[in-house]
């Protein structure tokens, strides 16, 4: 049972991490903003931190399954 959860997890937190940087770099691409109201280098940037970060955890999580 706890190997289904931490597949789920590991699944849940990868895809996120995928999709977030996927999203910010089709941002980026297309020279929108990421986030309203911030500087555009810093939500570049912290969003693919976390995108990375997530994706690292999903990762890791499958690695420890």
């Amino acid at each position: 049972m706890e190997s289904a959860t931490a597949v789920f997890a590991g699944t849940a937190l990868a895809l996120f991490g995928a999709a977030l940087l996927i999203w910010t770099g089709a941002r980026a691409l297309h020279r929108a903003p990421v986030a309203h109201g911030v500087s555009p280098v810093a939500s570049t940037a912290l969003t693919t931190l976390f995108g990375v970060v997530f994706l690292g955890l999903g990762v890791w999580v499958f690695t420890h399954v």
